[in-house]
């Protein structure tokens, strides 16, 4: 794989950005809502009026509940149509509704364009494009009213709603693509490590009888099976092995697992969804499909009434990851708006 040219270098502008990100952050509060309409409403600010056409819709427009995460004709505003420093206003709204270690994760996840450009000897317009990722807004930024923002590209599609100062943080789309990078100057480098490694860890610390109940195909699914559904459903019962079927340590690696997908948000968010893992107690199901070794194609997922986990890497000599997390009642903010409709017709 070659040196890398783009027309700038999103890494480094992104590394700048850090700071910016962080002293906005610190600006705004710690509280998340608060946090994020400030972000949006500072971005909106330093957006040109052409601009914030393309960036703003209503709450109810339907374009809210579309959501991809391959590379895709979009609509919101693109990095690509932003200034320096309105991308550095999109990355802190971005960050609002991340940990340090989520938006370090989106960062990674933006810049294997690049890489990807070289493996695919793409020349074809903004396929393979860092600056490919749209921010959408949806209402009035507040602290106490109903609004939502979108920020989605190739592999990222997160989603923020908030009412009354309560907030909604699903679907969260990552993934990887290359999953680890095998030649140049960034070889060696994994974006979703963890989700990988955790899981597999998990699945061999079974016993042959409970491996039995947990791998439920021999054969991986080519992707995540809720794909971008705007609503998560997975047909018939939960299967694979309950939690109640593991010892303690086997127990802990799954929440360990969950962990990982919970510390990718914001405090308030993550604070959401271990109130959820803790609310559905035994009734959750951790399920495997494919092989057991690195880079052989495999799937997983963690069910409950609640929430869904899914993850995927079997694409491209499985060194491509998918993962998400939905709401089976809240994504999109359902839960918090459904009231907020009904009142308002």
């Amino acid at each position: 794989m070659g040196h890398l040219h783009t027309r700038r270098s999103v890494v480094i502008e992104w590394a700048c950005a850090f700071p910016l990100v962080a002293q906005l952050l610190r600006a705004y509060t710690r509280e998340t809502v608060p946090a994020m309409s400030a972000a949006a409403r500072t971005l909106l600010d330093a957006l040109w009026p052409g601009q914030r056409e393309r960036a703003v819709f209503k709450l109810e427009d339907d374009e809210r509940l579309n959501w991809f995460y391959t590379p895709v004709p979009r609509k919101g505003l693109p990095l690509r149509e932003m200034t320096s420093g309105q991308r550095q206003l999109a990355l802190a709204l971005l960050s609002a509704g991340l940990s340090q270690a989520g938006f370090a994760k989106a960062s990674t996840i933006m810049s294997l364009e690049e890489v990807l450009t070289i493996i695919d000897g793409i020349n074809g317009q903004n396929r393979r494009d860092p600056d490919g990722y749209f921010v959408s807004i949806f209402g009035e930024p507040s602290e106490k009213g109903a609004w939502s923002y979108r920020f989605e590209g190739h592999h990222i599609s997160m989603h923020f709603t908030m009412m009354n100062g309560k907030i909604s943080g699903t679907p969260s789309f990552l993934g990887a693509n290359p999953a680890q990078v095998l030649d140049g100057r960034r070889k060696g480098l994994r974006t979703l490590p963890r989700e990988e490694d955790l899981a597999r860890d998990l699945v061999r610390a079974l016993s042959q009888d409970q491996q039995q109940k947990a791998i439920v195909l021999a054969e991986a699914p080519g992707d995540i099976l809720t794909e971008h559904s705007r609503q998560a459903a997975i047909k018939g019962q939960p299967n694979g092995i309950r939690l109640n079927a593991l010892n303690g340590a086997q127990g802990d690696k799954l929440k360990g697992l969950l962990d990982e997908y919970c510390d990718n948000m914001t405090g308030e968010i993550a604070a959401f969804r271990k109130e959820q893992i803790r609310r559905v107690g035994n009734d959750l199901w951790f399920a495997w499909a494919g092989g057991l070794q690195p880079r052989e194609k495999h799937y997983y997922r963690i069910q409950s009434p609640e929430f869904l986990v899914e993850y995927d890497n079997t694409q491209d000599g499985a060194n491509h990851i998918h993962s998400v997390w939905r709401d089976l009642n809240g994504d999109f903010g359902r839960d918090l708006l459904k009231d907020h409709y009904q009142s308002s017709h």
